[in-house]
Order: C-alpha cells, then structure tokens, then sequence
C-alpha cells in the first residue's frame, strides 16, 4: 500500500464538516485550520457557504482533485461516498470516522467488507472505520483533542481505539511527551497494526526518524507479520512498547492438564512480546513513565544515586527499584564525608543523598556534579525535588535543566509538586524534558527497560536433537494423550533427561524393578489425568510388600491400566509445557513445579522455537528464581540445565505440531541434575 497520500497530502477534503467542533466533522476541521497544514484545504457540506472560515461545497461533484478525503457522515452513506470519491476523483487516501459498521451488527459488518473492496479495488488507502483518525507533524486530521506537542523525534503511537489514544496522550503530555504521529485504526478493515509497523519498517531511517513506537492493541491478526516487522524495528534501533487489552476471558477456561489451564491468548501474546523484543504494559501511565526512561539517556547499568530534598520518597524510590533488581549502592564513607562539608547540617549522604527540605539548587548541583565525578559506582541518578514551602524551585529546576542536558549520565527527574509548584514544573517541561511526578512510578517503569531482552527472530539453537526420529514416533502414535512409552521415546529423540522407570500391570515385574533399583520408590496409576485427584500417587515405598500392597490398590482406582515404578528422588519440583495456540504456534511455559504451577501462576512464556538468551530470560524472569539461584545458604539449581532442557523442548516442538499440549511436571532439580520425571502429551492430527 502507498501512504505518501496520507503521511504527507497536497490537498485534504473534509466530507461531512461542521461548524460544531462538539461533532467529528467540527472538531477535525478545527484540529486542521488550527493546526500545521498549510496546504489545500476543503470542505463539503450541503448548505455551502463558509464552515469555520473554509469555503465549503455543497456535493462532493463540486471538489477538486484531493490526495486526501476525510469522511464523516452517516454509515448508510459512506460506501456511497468513498466509492465516488475513490472511483470518479481519483482519492487515493481515505481515514473514515464513521461508525455502525462490524462494530454494532452483522449487516454492519457486511457494509465494512464492501467498504474494504471499494477501497481495495481503487487502489486506495483506508484507514477506518470507527477510528479518530490520523495526525502527525505535518498535519492533524484526527477529531479528538488535545492534540500533544508535535515533534519529529517525537513518539509513534499506533491504536485500536480512538478513545484509548487520546487517553494515552493524554498521560504522555502530562509528563512532557511529545508526538511525531497517531495512528488510530478503528476497525482496521483494510490497514492493521502489522500493515502500519511493516511501513514505518520499510520506511525506516535510523538518522532522522523517531525511535519510540507505542502500541494499545486489541487483537493481532497475523502474529508472524506483527512478529517480523516489530522485531526489525527493534534491530534498527527502536523501542515498542505495548499494551494488549481482552486478555482475561480465555484465562478461566477449563483444560485437562496444567498447561493447559495456564497457557492462554495471554501468555501466546506475552511469548511474542518477548520474542520480538517488547516491552509490556498494563496501564496508560505506565506505557507514559517507561517511555519517559526511554526518551532520555540509556542506563548502562543497575545502580542509582538518589538525590532528596525529601527522606520519605527516597525510602519508597530505594525499596521500589529493589524490587525491580536495581540497586541503591551506599557511598564510600570518605566520599560522604567530604560531600557532606558542602550540604546543610542534618543532610545525609550515605545513598539516598537527602539535602533536607532547605536544600537548594546548588545544592542539589553540587550533588549531581560529585555523584558523576567520585562516585563510580553509580550509572544513572535521580533526583527529588518538590516545593515544601522554604526553597526557590524556579532557580533549582533552571539548574536542573543544565544538569540534565550537560551529565553524561542519565538523571530521572521526579517532581513531585503538582500544584505548589505547577508553573515551574510547567515551565521545566516546556524545556524538552519529561518529569516522572511520582517515584514508585519511575522505578517500575525503570526495571521493565532495564530487564528489556532483545529479539530473538528466527534462532534455532544447534543442539543435537534427532528431528528424524522424532518424526517417526509422531507419524506412528496415535490421536490424543500418548503413552508413557512414546513419550519416553520423544524425550531419548529430544535429549531431555528422563527419570529410570517401569510400567507394568505385573505386580511381580513392578516388585523386581523396585528390587533392582533400589528402595525408597514412587508408584503412580497410568491412566487418570490428574493421578494425585484419585489418590494414584504412593511416595516413599520402602520394601517389596510395601510396593506388592500399593501395586494392588493402585490397580483398582478407575481407568488405571498399569503401575509406574520410579525411584524416590529428592530435589526441588520444576515445570516445563506447552500449548499450541491458533496463528501463533507453540507457546513455551516454565515455572515451580508441583501443584504450585496452579496455585502461583509464577509462569514465563516464550515463542518456540527458542534461543538460550529467551529461556534464561523466561528462567530469570519468574518470582521464584531466587530459589533456583540459592536463597539463605541453599544451594543453587542447575539453571544451566534447566534452560537447556526448555530450549530442547522448543525445538521438538518446531518440528512436531501435531503436539498441541504438553506438560512435564514435575522435573526435579538440585545442583547437579535435572530430570523429567512426569509428563503428559496431547497429539492432534
């Protein structure tokens, strides 16, 4: 598709125009006449005249040629409308306000489709209907407001809805953002979010283009598209961010394994997220804060100097960005003591660097100078700095705006008084600087940029996993869950690391196995999904009686069709599964094992087939892994292992989609080993 027409128009039409600014067709044309075009401007409308101060024509027959049309009139028209102006004009762009298509009925739906052909068969660009339009610096053809302060290394945001970017906007001004394009895409009958990042991919020029993309989405159509596109972007130097809304009604659906009672439309979109190197947000304000961080210089590091005119925010900034693994490292004592000669009686220096209430803006400047010359450890510094009453914030915030634009380190402003200060803060801003206004804000949205991994498009791990033979036991076994043999024969294929075991109905074959490998033992039933529900799982069997007695209880339980012996293993109960989900493939989940795997939902998703640096990523990613690095004096896991034994399973699972659910739990872990110990494998054909 062509966008030339749209991004940079000769000549706009406004169809449906209105001297009532409170109406789409109003508000548009105020944004236009208001705003940075300064090209041909036209309006229909059937009474003629004038519409705030346009010459308007009273049919679209009258018009001249125009590069691009908006249309806001009713959706009985619009079909009508869009095919003259296409077919018999020559209007290669349209954005379509209208609403009452696929939005509110079948037969609205039905409408969309001809509007999408019309289009389509013209050779035109739509985007629409049900949207709020487009703007970016060279023209503002969107009828919502505010419209933001416009600048070409600004922010490219890309919505689903009208209503959303605006509020998002909104949030980004407010903490000093500024825009270089919206895209609000409505319906998306023709132009999707994967058609708008494969343009701005294409088009690209890491030398004058803007380098944040914002993205509120509702649905991804074409996730290898969204995937490809997003990813490119993010190798040429961009950074996307995302919200993706609708995630929670596939969650609550009933599954027969754990996976797949946890693996849903979220956790697929949270695998490609990861996959394509974005970074994921649930909230207006939080898609604002972390692309605050991304506007200003990069943090090298995890460590942070915090300067306070104020001890209690600085205490709630330091256990908030512990949380977020970045540390408040304390200074040298001697450093400390020779800053504090230069600060206020009572000030502390230790890291936080509180300049008390009376602290100045040398002060403060002194701080930020001596923080980037002596104190080595730190990568970036943050600096609190409100009105209590007794300061010149004006002067402080006037040396902040140098320390800012001179440091060869990141500083985080937080300014936190909205109203006592408001006209300085106003005026700080103006500058070209964000102010994060709340500290628990920055260091939640600091931790997800600092824990950003980049994309892993494409990378198949070179492991020695039998592909050929994994084909082969796929292509024999049947529909539905496998036997435990097969699923033996998979995991030999796949290299992934199995506990000794033996199935049989044969209590005297079960006693001699327990025999020969030695006591205490396990005994599962084969057959019922959920062994521990029907008390099918025996633990600690210490003899050949206790094993002969079991064996015959086990037998009776429903659906049991054999006995699985294993040898009682110690170690810490980990999870690996799967699931496969339409257009995306298959989505990799690890986490605790054991009944935790429900109960915590401590889960990390990723997008087979998957990189050693994605695992580690998913491994290191989840609320648990300090007890896989070794908490109070416990010994670590075999992380090394674990990631490898996920990775594995990734690429079997590249290779064998007729696997759509899968789930190993638990594997049991320690230092030295990690192995599956139970799994289950659903196969569809």
């Amino acid at each position: 598709m062509i966008y030339n027409k749209l991004v940079d128009p000769q000549s706009i039409v406004v169809v449906g125009a209105s001297d009532n600014i409170l109406k789409p067709g109003g508000s548009v044309l105020y944004n236009l006449v208001n705003g940075t075009f300064d090209k041909d401007l036209y309006v229909v409308n059937a009474r003629g005249g004038t519409i705030q101060g346009v010459k308007a024509y009273k049919s679209i027959e009258e018009i001249p040629y125009t590069d691009l049309a908006i249309i806001s009139v009713p959706a009985g028209q619009c079909l009508q409308t869009v095919d003259y102006l296409a077919n018999k004009k020559g209007i290669k762009a349209f954005i379509v306000f209208s609403a009452g298509f696929s939005e509110e009925s079948e037969e609205g739906a039905r409408m969309e489709r001809e509007l999408a052909e019309i289009v389509k068969k013209a050779g035109a660009l739509m985007i629409g209907p049900n949207c709020s339009g487009f703007f970016n610096t060279k023209h503002q053809s969107i009828f919502t407001r505010p419209v933001p302060n416009l600048n070409t290394q600004g922010i490219d945001i890309i919505s689903s809805s009208g209503g959303t970017i605006t509020y998002i906007i909104e949030s980004a001004m407010r903490i000093g953002l500024r825009f270089n394009s919206a895209w609000s895409i409505g319906n998306a009958a023709q132009v999707g979010v994967e058609d708008i990042l494969e343009y701005l991919d294409r088009e690209f020029d890491p030398k004058k283009d803007p380098k944040i993309k914002l993205l509120y989405l509702e649905k991804i159509e074409a996730p290898d598209r969204f995937l490809r596109h997003s990813a490119s972007l993010v190798n040429k130097g961009c950074r996307i961010v995302a919200i993706k809304s609708g995630s929670s009604s596939s969650g609550s659906r009933a599954a027969s394994s754990h996976t797949g009672a946890i693996a849903s439309s979220d956790s697929a979109v949270e695998a490609l997220f990861r996959k394509a190197g974005i970074i994921r947000c649930y909230s207006r304000e939080e898609m604002a804060n972390v692309a605050a961080v991304l506007m200003l210089k990069k943090l090298k590091g995890r460590n942070l100097a915090i300067i306070t005119q104020a001890g209690g925010p600085a205490v709630i900034l330091t256990d908030a960005l512990s949380k977020g693994n970045i540390e408040v490292p304390e200074m040298d004592k001697e450093l400390s003591a020779e800053l504090k000669k230069h600060l206020l009686p009572g000030a502390a220096v230790s890291n936080p660097i509180d300049i008390i209430g009376t602290g100045t803006g040398e002060h403060m400047s002194y701080c930020i100078d001596f923080c980037e010359k002596y104190f080595k450890e730190i990568d970036g510094i943050a600096v609190i700095y409100g009105n209590p009453g007794v300061s010149n914030v004006s002067e402080a915030y006037e040396i902040l705006d140098q320390k800012i634009k001179s440091s060869k380190l990141p500083i985080y402003p937080i300014l936190p008084s909205v109203i006592a200060a408001s006209k300085e803060m106003e005026a700080f801003v103006d500058k070209g600087h964000v102010n994060f206004t709340d500290e628990y804000a920055l260091a939640n949205a600091l931790s997800k940029v600092v824990s950003w991994t980049p994309p892993s498009l494409g990378k198949m791990e070179d492991l020695p996993v039998n592909i050929p033979r994994i084909r082969n036991i796929i292509d024999s076994a049947g529909e539905g869950y496998i036997d435990n043999g097969t699923i033996r024969e998979l995991f030999d294929a796949a290299g992934i690391p199995q506990v000794e075991e033996l199935v049989t109905a044969n209590k005297e074959e079960a006693t001699a196995f327990g025999s020969k490998i030695g006591y205490p033992v396990v005994a599962k039933c084969v057959g019922p999904i959920h062994k521990s529900d029907v008390g099918g799982v025996v633990l600690n069997i210490q003899s050949d009686e206790h094993l002969a007695f079991e064996f015959e209880r086990l037998m009776k339980i429903p659906d049991t069709t054999a006995v699985m012996i294993q040898p009682m293993l110690s170690g810490q109960e980990l999870f690996i599964g799967a699931k496969y989900e339409e257009k995306f493939g298959h989505i990799v989940l690890c986490g605790l094992g054991g009944i935790f795997v429900e109960i915590l939902k401590d889960v990390a998703s990723g997008l087979a087939p998957l990189s050693f640096h994605e695992a580690t990523s998913m491994v290191r990613s989840l609320r648990a892994y300090k007890i896989i690095k070794g908490v109070r004096g416990q010994k670590g896991l075999n992380e090394k292992l674990f990631v490898e034994i996920i990775v594995r399973l990734s690429i079997m699972l590249r290779f064998a989609p007729e696997i759509k659910e899968i789930d190993i739990n638990p594997l049991l872990a320690n230092e030295e080993k990690v192995v599956a110990v139970d799994a289950r494998i659903r196969i569809e054909k």
